[in-house]
């Protein structure tokens, strides 16, 4: 019981610690160097079918091999790994408990651990993981530790719909 307690005033603490860290704002910004809405398909979002995933949970953001990929916003970096699917990805926890998803990249320049600011360099545009052979882009992801409820729908996956947000709307 005393080490769930421990557990529980840690997350309490990190979740307490987060908005005071680094500069989260309102403001988000485009994870990819330079990324105009002329470089993602707006509609993308949650379109299915979608290869083996069954549903495209994200956008696609195209630009060159190497550009130079930037953290949404500001957050603690719980994953820097290889994922069959998504290749070289980062995962980064930021507010309001949501984990922004960036995937394909060529490099991660960041560790386990790390904080990020918001426009902080997460790593370079790349086409590893399921995206081999295709153009550089990255995948971005929004999925929320807090589900919403109103989002479910009828649609495939769509009890997912509660807890992937469109990354449209946050950039």
């Amino acid at each position: 019981m005393l080490k769930i307690l421990k557990f529980l005033a840690v997350i309490l603490a990190l979740g307490l610690l987060l908005p005071a860290r680094g500069s989260m704002s309102a403001q988000n910004i485009v994870p990819v160097l330079g990324a105009t809405a002329r470089d993602w398909n707006s509609r993308s979002f949650w379109y299915s079918p979608w290869g083996k995933s069954g549903v495209h949970k994200g956008i696609d953001i195209f630009a060159q091999k190497g550009t130079p990929v930037l953290s949404n916003g500001a957050g603690l970096v719980l994953f820097k790994g290889e994922i069959a699917l998504g290749g070289n990805v980062v995962a980064v926890l930021g507010a309001k408990w949501r984990i922004h998803y960036y995937a394909h990249l060529e490099r991660a320049d960041v560790k386990w651990l790390d904080w990020v600011s918001t426009g902080g360099k997460i790593g370079q545009v790349g086409d590893s993981g399921n995206a081999a052979g295709k153009p550089p882009h990255l995948h971005y992801s929004i999925i929320t530790l807090v589900p919403y409820p109103w989002r479910f729908s009828m649609q495939p996956q769509g009890w997912k719909r509660m807890f992937y947000l469109n990354p449209c709307e946050h950039i």
